[in-house]
């Protein structure tokens, strides 16, 4: 056997306080091959987070000590781009908001399938993958600029400041410039196809990103179509 007939299995960090739970959890994802590291804290979660280096992060909302918001928080402040997953029993808007908005890139209610559980953790491994293997491409339109190897946004030269989620929102709508693309589009492209369509999440974030990518600016780029969608264009 050579090195390139070994499958490396991608590794998650599992945080998760429920006892039951947790190891129920963590051998349905072995049993699909994945490499499960399980934790019952946030402060165990940064402690082995730095060593293993994971692939994807599953983390659920309440948790003893520091709650899944504040961990998220802290991972994006640190500048690390890995995708996390939470999990939370509250399913009202406000919550699946207020953690997306902390970073994390999807958001599962519980209780949940299996099946529904592991649609997304391999949809979100797919996006870790096409990611790591774009590594130098810039898309630019009129003076706005995104630079995928530096995960940066400029206008006019000045950087803008995004949220993971917001970045990933950006550079979708930049590949598709001067489409209008459907909520439900883009629903499916950045939050994942098992995301609930009668969410207003798209239009709050299409809302985050007009403030901080036009609103400074005479010129503006990012458009509204009333009934059809947004699109991304010099002119309406």
């Amino acid at each position: 056997m050579t090195l390139s007939d070994i499958s490396i299995k991608p590794q998650i960090l599992f945080v998760e306080d429920d006892l039951e739970l947790g190891p129920l959890l963590k051998k349905v994802l072995e049993e699909y091959n994945y490499d499960v590291h399980w934790v019952i804290s946030a402060e165990d979660a940064s402690l082995v987070l730095p060593v293993i280096k994971p692939n994807l992060i599953i983390s659920d909302r309440m948790l003893p000590g520091q709650d899944g918001i504040s961990f998220c928080k802290n991972i994006r402040e640190q500048g690390l781009t890995t995708q996390i997953l939470m999990l939370t029993a509250l399913n009202a808007d406000n919550n699946m908001v207020e953690g997306l908005d902390a970073g994390a890139d999807d958001y599962l209610g519980k209780p949940f399938s299996y099946q529904v559980l592991l649609a997304k953790v391999r949809a979100m491994l797919r996006r870790t993958v096409v990611s790591a293997n774009i590594k130098k491409e810039q898309i630019q339109l009129s003076d706005l600029v995104l630079s995928i190897s530096e995960r940066t946004v400029k206008r006019a030269g000045k950087p803008i400041r995004l949220t993971a989620r917001e970045f990933h929102l950006l550079y979708y709508l930049l590949r598709h410039k001067g489409q209008i693309k459907t909520r439900e589009e883009i629903l499916e492209a950045v939050w994942g196809v098992d995301f609930d369509p009668c969410t207003n999440v798209v239009d709050v974030y299409i809302n985050y990103l007009r403030n901080k990518i036009d609103k400074p600016y005479e010129q503006k780029l990012l458009h509204t179509y009333i009934g059809l969608g947004y699109s991304l264009k010099e002119k309406p």
